[in-house]
């Protein structure tokens, strides 16, 4: 049995923003260090609290793994003579090894026989190793936002006041500018601050909850959700909360106590998004509703300090929520003085970006663009979506948007059903913001569909026109989600609309704005779709061969991009899929400098090619049908039927002729098969065995 480790570092309130991550880093880095030392561990668990952070380790090895260091040395020939006797290379090589001569051995490579030596380097013992081990941990962690503090060099989330760090119930001593490790934690700042001795991690928790600490945070939202729950079924409703809420709460306190407060009922004529948005994203309370969904005028907050008269501190962040729906109260009904269409000239002000004009323009941009491709895709849609693309932005010059950036959109479509607009048009000003984050909801409707692609193909084009494009560390501008959310509209709503399609109308309405050529920017905005769509389908589960070899052929129908990607995943367990992509991996090396190709049957000489043809002419019409139809799976299968001949034409066929006629003709014969596959991918980008 091997021993348990538990260590924690206790700090200042951590940002609760960073502790979902701060618990994944944590594992992958310990598990990461553990490998490369050659360290055997199970059972890794990570938790976290606004104060301290925690590893525990329940299996942990006593000592390193032992290690085989294997040396090679001159080569067999050179280190012994004829009669097998050690040559100065190979007593300099023992010598430099510190072995003796007949301890060398041959070692079979690849380039043939040399001699060497194995040596097996005994592993530390884990005490010995564990300091270094921890304090490595503690500055790999990574922070969005680090700081350091007093005199010290150390960076760190927040300032660090203690460390545990137990193995196999001892202490492992190590040092941290001025924190000394020890076997001792904290409880709560306010209702136990006093430190406590801890011997293992069932201690460890026993203690921390008699210390008004929670240090599972899978607990804490456990306790969070019955709590509130039971808190809003006393109210009368039930209780309304996001995931994204819930993990927030959870990672504000250490000890979660439920407080519920009420509001007046005057503020329930308050727009209902106004008023969530207000609790959640501002008060961090969970809203309370009835069984038909409509907001309960009351509200559940999680303190983290079990108060002594809960009424004062329920009356206290009933003051916090009067004052900030009173000041929405006043803005909504100042907004609606302004129909929301007198606010577009309003834009005219606004700058979007210094280097894009203002937000007007923009407007007036996309709101081109929807209408094109709203008479490419659904003509009928376009009188409603050149009236949503219009007004899509105006909420942005309202009181309400000033105060709460939150609303932008949600707001708009209130106003603008106040304001007369049709449902439709209202739905689209909402719809067109959407998706806000990844794997987010959907537009659905048409409308807003349109203008939601039209604005964010706005803005990629226009960013990457101007230089400002995204790095691997910074996306000021949101392109990726941007990018992200017109593949999955168009994926979602099936649109037959091209990606060069959209560049182009998009380009074209910037009217020299712009210093490099559309054929620049083009080639940078598509190679920035394809590694959307990369990541994108890997993710998905798709191996990152198959996304490659169809990203390869071509990707600007989306909607046929990701019906060849499931075609050739499925199609990769054909027993024929493996042996004809080494086959066209070969015909794609041939290929590489041949351009031009131009087949004339008449010039060929053997059986075996006069077969590759028939086959191929016999094939491709089948395959072209197939694809006419998007079946692609079946286009797939009818290609794998050409493998007998593809296999005969390279046993028996000389492609490189020295007659320059026959072997120009040949290399037209692979080109015209090649292009065929390449109608669905490229299969040299294939990872094969063969």
């Amino acid at each position: 049995m091997n021993d348990e480790l538990l260590f924690e570092i206790g700090t200042e309130e951590i940002p609760a923003g960073f502790l979902s991550k701060a618990i994944t880093d944590m594992k992958e880095i310990i598990e990461k260090i553990m490998a490369e030392k050659r360290i055997a561990c199970r059972g890794i668990t990570c938790l976290a609290t606004p104060r301290r952070l925690v590893v525990h380790i329940a299996d942990l090895a006593k000592k390193q793994e032992d290690q085989t260091i294997e040396k090679i040395g001159p080569a067999k020939k050179a280190a012994y003579d004829e009669k097998g006797k050690p040559t100065k290379a190979a007593l300099g090589f023992a010598r430099g090894l510190g072995i003796d001569v007949s301890e060398l051995e041959i070692i079979k490579t690849e380039k043939g026989e040399y001699i060497g030596a194995r040596k097996i380097v005994a592993g530390s013992p884990m005490a010995q190793l564990l300091p270094e081990i921890l304090s490595g941990f503690i500055t790999s962690l990574p922070f969005r936002k680090s700081m350091r503090w007093g005199s010290y060099d150390l960076r760190f989330a927040r300032p660090i006041h203690w460390i545990l760090a137990i193995y196999d119930g001892a202490v492992i001593h190590l040092q941290l500018e001025n924190i000394s490790s020890s076997n001792k934690s904290r409880g709560h700042r306010f209702m136990s601050p006093a430190s406590f001795v801890v011997s293992d991690f069932n201690d460890y928790l026993a203690k921390t909850k008699k210390n008004h600490v929670i240090a599972d945070p899978e607990e804490r939202k456990k306790i969070i959700i019955a709590e509130a729950q039971k808190a809003a079924a006393q109210a009368g409703g039930k209780l309304y909360y996001t995931d994204e809420l819930l993990e927030t709460i959870t990672f504000l306190v250490e000890f979660p106590v439920i407080i519920r407060g009420d509001f007046d009922e005057k503020f329930l004529k308050i727009p209902k998004e106004v008023i969530i948005t207000t609790m959640i994203s501002h008060q961090k309370y969970f809203p309370v509703v009835n069984d038909q969904g409509e907001l309960l005028p009351c509200f559940i907050a999680v303190s983290n300090t079990k108060p002594r008269d809960e009424s004062i501190v329920a009356r206290g962040n009933e003051r916090v929520l009067r004052a900030r729906l009173a000041d929405a109260q006043f803005f909504f009904e100042e907004d609606k003085k302004i129909p929301l269409e007198n606010r577009v000239d309003s834009l005219k002000k606004v700058v979007f970006h210094t280097l894009l004009g203002t937000s007007y323009e923009k407007v007036m941009r996309f709101r081109k663009l929807a209408i094109k491709i709203s008479q490419k895709i659904n003509p009928a849609a376009k009188d409603n979506v050149d009236r949503a693309a219009l007004l899509a932005k105006a909420d942005l010059e309202t009181q309400m948007v000033g105060e709460f950036s939150e609303l932008q959109g949600v707001i708009g479509r209130q106003y603008a059903l106040l304001s007369g607009e049709k449902q439709l048009v209202a739905d689209a000003i909402y719809e067109h913001y959407l998706p806000t984050a990844a794997g987010g909801e959907l537009p659905k409707t048409d409308e807003g569909a349109i203008v939601g692609i039209a604005d964010k193909m706005d803005s990629i084009v226009g960013f990457f026109g101007v230089g400002l494009v995204p790095t691997g560390t910074a996306d000021p501008y949101a392109l990726r989600r941007q990018a992200l959310g017109i593949i999955n509209i168009i994926l979602s709503k099936r649109y037959a609309l091209p990606l060069d399609y959209l560049f182009e109308e998009s380009f074209s309405f910037f009217e020299n704005t712009f210093k490099k050529s559309s054929a620049e920017i083009k080639k940078e905005v598509l190679q920035f779709f394809a590694g959307r769509l990369e990541n994108l389908f890997i993710s998905q589960g798709y191996q990152y061969d198959t996304v490659d070899a169809v990203l390869a052929a071509d990707f600007n129908d989306l909607v046929a991009f990701e019906e060849k990607v499931r075609a050739l995943h499925a199609f990769r367990q054909n027993p024929d899929f493996e042996p004809i992509s080494i086959a066209f991996k070969r015909v794609d090396n041939i290929l590489k400098s041949f351009n031009n190709p131009n087949l004339d049957v008449k010039l060929f000489t053997t059986e075996a090619e006069k077969n590759l043809f028939a086959s191929f002419a016999q094939t491709r019409d089948n395959v072209t049908a197939e694809i006419n139809k998007s079946d692609y799976f079946k286009a797939l299968t009818e290609l794998a039927v050409l493998r007998p001949s593809v296999d005969a034409f390279f046993d028996s066929v000389m492609v490189m002729d020295k007659d320059q006629k026959i072997q120009f003709n040949r290399l037209s014969l692979l080109a015209e098969i090649s292009a065929m596959f390449h109608k669905i991918a490229d299969f040299s980008k294939i990872v094969t065995v063969g």
